[in-house]
């Protein structure tokens, strides 16, 4: 029997090229290329996961025409050579193992590469100095360098590099490309008014700011022949004012469909005007999900012939089989959603959607890239230990034990699933009646659907998981030594930190969360202790129900904003945004010294002047500390080599440390 989700698993042919179904992995960088930019075999082992799954079509982001010309990521692949065509060619074999095709979104950044990457200014349509080469210049204390016109020799070069790169891909086995045109990228660079002022025949009107576009996709097609898939990514709108907006795509479309066998469609632009439009192709968890889908819809309704590809936040294939069965789409990309579960396809495939691991859009693999490092998951930790667990699966202990997981939040059961499927004997241990730990309360804001997935998801899996589960027990080191575990997982978490002042113990003070569940009252005028996440999720939470909130915060803006973007990912922007079109005051460099029945007094850090704020309800955010005391207490009740501490108990941190961390340590015990 096959399954419900007919329009997702229908397979379509193009070209003479079949796809088994309309699953597409949208483009990650996973940093997993050689320095010198050619595929190895962590990169294959790390891709090998979605061509498993079940995906009909990955691309890998921002493969590059030229490392030496346009470069933005440290290990990111390079198409300028041959010698990169036997490498890519163990990608696109591994993938053809599994009906899946491999393939590579083609890039050139052209404004976005530094001076400082490459020795010598960026390229781009025309002579501009953008705002983000003002903010790198600023930072790096030197004068803005201006990009380099092309001529129309080095726009000839360029094409050239396009089709050679999509060429090489086709010698190694691929038979589809994505076309980066979007984003701002070079090709966007000459599509969008906002970066292209030329004068010549590529400049100027929607048809002549298109030559460029139209003369790589020719190139492309005249290289790789007819049987060759072409997919082009577009921002359908860049969103900032002087760019290319919805109309104007339309535009473009009409010019280039002919040439073009997909529209991928996005929006925004990468990196300019310090990042502030990257959150339209690349949402948070406050954002609404399928954000760009109505981008796709309309333009299929525009060119109902047209083949389009629809991507951004749409994190199930629920959402996937209602926009292809409504006809708004003929494919789906997911990127994060794939990457925390690689396997939903199958999932879906074997009608068991209730299993799959959902996303937190939380950024937490994003951030990984930039640091850089490579590329992990907060919910899928298979995905940074690819090389490591190829199949995505832990194998057997050489020797079962007798292991005890101590708490119930993701951090230990992430390790009672791992030691679980290692086949050990485990017991897990629960003070409190239910599993979730911490992020019971931290999913109590309305705008919090991602988490309470993710939340539901787990505890669904601890309570299939074959293992003791000891809930409302407390672990001491009396009952854990009785039972002699050959080892010990500590995932005991962390308590609310609330500093010893005069009133901060009144019944109107509280921490946040709490209040947030509806365990204390709450009035109508509220000062928020804290700007980090749980005290900005807060404030916004009781905005939007209409009441007073003012948040003070000890920290200066910029480590403030470190703190909450530690806590909240890319959703920091978001929650300051909201905060600010939502008028809550936030007041830095506020230490709180006392709360009185009516007020919150106040330090300024910086002249030590008093500030009272009136309040009727005090809200606790101030900071978590990992629960070091119970920790000490059973760090010695197993043999200590094979005592592992994790998660908060280790170090206040985030769902992916806590997950990343329980699962290496259950990996090898």
């Amino acid at each position: 029997m096959g399954s419900d989700y007919k329009n997702v698993f229908s397979p379509i042919t193009i070209r003479g090229v079949e796809f088994k179904n309309r699953i597409v992995l949208a483009p990650p960088s996973p940093n997993h290329a050689s320095p010198d930019g050619l595929v190895t075999h962590a990169f294959v082992d790390w891709f090998r996961q979605f061509a498993r799954g079940g995906a009909a079509v990955l691309y890998v982001g921002n493969s590059s025409v030229d490392i030496n010309e346009c470069k933005d990521e440290e290990c990111q692949l390079d198409l300028s050579h041959d010698r990169c065509v036997l490498p890519l060619s163990w990608y696109a074999e591994m993938a053809a193992q599994y009906d899946c095709h491999a393939s590579l979104e083609i890039n050139h950044n052209g404004k976005d590469t530094a001076f400082e990457t490459v020795g010598h200014a960026p390229y781009s349509a025309s002579a501009i100095i953008t705002s983000s080469e003002i903010s790198r210049a600023r930072r790096l204390g030197r004068a803005p360098i201006p990009a380099i016109e092309m001529t129309h020799e080095k726009i000839e070069e360029t094409i050239e590099k396009y089709a050679n790169a999509a060429l090489r891909m086709k010698r190694a086995g691929m038979d589809i490309c994505l076309l980066h045109g979007g984003h701002g990228n070079l090709i966007s660079q000459f599509t969008s008014p906002m970066y292209n002022k030329r004068r010549d025949e590529y400049g100027g009107s929607t048809e002549k700011r298109a030559r460029f576009a139209v003369e790589v996709c020719d190139r492309i097609r005249k290289k790789c022949g007819e049987d060759f898939v072409i997919e082009y990514r577009i921002s359908a709108d860049e969103i900032a004012e002087e760019g290319m907006h919805f109309d104007e795509t339309l535009k473009l479309i009409e010019i280039l469909k002919d040439k073009v066998d997909i529209f991928n469609v996005s929006a925004g632009i990468h990196s300019d005007f310090d990042m502030k439009y990257y959150r339209y192709w690349c949402q948070n968890y406050m954002m609404e999900r399928g954000f760009n889908v109505h981008y796709a819809r309309d333009i299929k309704k525009a060119f109902p012939d047209v083949l389009v590809d629809a991507v951004g936040s749409i994190v199930s294939l629920d959402m996937a089989e209602e926009i292809l069965a409504n006809g708004w789409a003929d494919f789906v990309a997911m990127c994060r959603p794939l990457m925390a579960d690689p396997d939903m396809p199958r999932k879906y495939a074997e009608n068991r959607p209730q299993d799959r691991r959902p996303c937190l859009r939380c950024d937490a693999c994003a951030r990984r890239l930039i640091a850089p490092r490579v590329i992990n998951c907060a919910v899928n930790p298979f995905s940074g230990t690819a090389s490591e667990f190829p199949e995505g699966v832990v194998p057997k202990a050489p020797v079962r034990k007798k292991v005890a997981v101590i708490g119930g939040g993701p951090a230990g059961i992430q390790a009672m699933l791992t030691l679980c499927e290692r086949g050990h004997d485990v017991t897990l241990y629960e003070k409190s009646d239910h599993f979730g730990g911490n992020l019971i309360p931290a999913i109590a804001p309305p705008f919090k659907q991602d988490c309470r997935d993710y939340v539901e998801w787990l505890v669904r899996q601890a309570e299939k998981a074959p293992a003791r589960k000891l809930l409302n027990t407390k672990a001491t080191k009396e009952l854990l030594e009785k039972e002699k575990y050959d080892a010990l997982i500590i995932a005991v978490g962390s308590e609310p930190f609330a500093p010893k002042l005069p009133g901060i113990d009144k019944p109107h003070v509280c921490w946040a969360p709490l209040a947030e569940m509806g365990k204390a009252p709450v009035g109508e005028k509220i000062v928020v202790v804290g700007a980090g996440a749980i005290g900005m999720e807060a404030a916004v939470d009781y905005r939007l129900q209409g009441k007073d909130v003012t948040v003070v915060e000890m920290l200066d803006p910029e480590r403030a904003f470190a703190g909450l973007r530690k806590g909240a990912g890319s959703g920091a922007n978001e929650l300051l945004s909201i905060a600010e079109a939502k008028g809550i005051p936030l007041l830095y460099n506020m230490a709180l010294t006392e709360v009185t029945d009516s007020e919150v007094i106040c330090r300024d850090v910086n002249t030590g002047e008093m500030k009272s704020f009136a309040a009727d309800t005090v809200l606790l955010a101030i900071g978590m500390r990992p629960l070091r005391e119970t920790v000490d207490e059973l760090r010695h009740c197993a043999p200590e080599t094979s005592v592992f501490i994790v998660g908060d108990a280790k170090a206040v941190g985030n769902i992916s440390t806590a997950v990343n961390q329980a699962f290496a340590a259950a990996a090898h015990i």
